[in-house]
């Protein structure tokens, strides 16, 4: 298992060291305001990016319109400078799985596959979420790889209220996944997200052994991201020590949401749907 512990999506072996060390924090009503407003910075931003991605453009081009979006709107990037990283997104392209570093050498071409992660950090909380871009025309396999990605996000969050388990959330997401044919990344995880951009617990996006066994109670915010390869499920870092690639340079797509569990289901918080 190729992961490093200062990834921005939840490495699972961090995940699984770390789990027993810090309690789940339950958001107050007031708390809950405030994740609303930094999420709904999120969703603007990657709303206004999947309308303003165009063939030529480099993911450099896209990373400065989040950091200067997100600054506008009165909040921090979350990414910038998390453990070092450099840019205010991650924008990964085609069989590259997460965590790709924005670059003026990265141009983004027509038929691309482009994952774009962001986060804000507004009033001591934070938001954070992922798309898909299918960048003009794409293949038939492309387009299906990102339809089941995210058709893969909301089967697991159709599994969140409370009284449910973690374990509805994976097993959710996996028998989706199978079902159509493709991977379930097992390197990163899904997290919780509030006061710090990962948080207890961590939310696993497959049955193991590994996972907290976790019921949801009504206040937890979680991070909820699977991700998809066409081929293999594993992946391996490139030599700058943040790019994830697929190992069989396969595809991959992923969607996330930061979600609350309310006692009768779910709210989420980075809906884009409704800006």
């Amino acid at each position: 298992m190729n992961i490093l512990s200062h990834l921005l999506s939840q490495p699972a072996q961090d995940s699984r060291q770390k789990r027993q060390r810090r309690g789940i924090e339950i958001k107050s009503p007031r708390e809950i305001e405030i994740m609303r407003q930094s999420a709904k910075i999120v969703a603007t931003v990657l709303k206004e990016i999947s309308d303003l991605v165009q063939p030529g453009m480099t993911t450099a081009d896209l990373d400065a319109h989040a950091e200067k979006r997100i600054r506008e709107m009165g909040a921090v990037p979350s990414f910038l400078g998390y453990h070092g990283f450099p840019g205010s997104i991650c924008s990964s392209i085609n069989h590259e799985v997460v965590h790709g570093i924005p670059s003026p050498k990265k141009v983004i071409r027509t038929g691309d596959v482009l994952k774009v992660d962001t986060g804000a950090y507004y009033q001591g909380f934070h938001g954070d979420s992922c798309i898909t871009i299918a960048v003009g025309e794409v293949t038939t396999a492309s387009a299906k790889l990102i339809r089941v990605a995210e058709e893969t996000l909301y089967k697991g969050i159709e599994q969140v209220k409370a009284g449910n388990s973690l374990l509805d959330i994976a097993g959710a997401i996996e028998d989706h996944v199978k079902a159509n044919g493709f991977s379930v990344v097992e390197d990163f995880t899904g997290h919780g997200v509030g006061r710090n951009l990962h948080e207890e617990p961590s939310v696993f996006n497959y049955r193991t052994r590994d996972m907290p066994n976790v019921k949801l109670r009504t206040g937890m915010t979680l991070a909820i991201e699977p991700i998809l390869n066409q081929g293999s499920k594993f992946t391996k870092t490139l030599s700058d020590r943040w790019t994830a690639v697929t190992v069989d340079n396969s595809l991959s797509a992923q969607f996330e949401h930061t979600v609350l569990v309310t006692e009768n289901g779910y709210e989420i918080l980075t809906d884009r749907s409704k800006l």
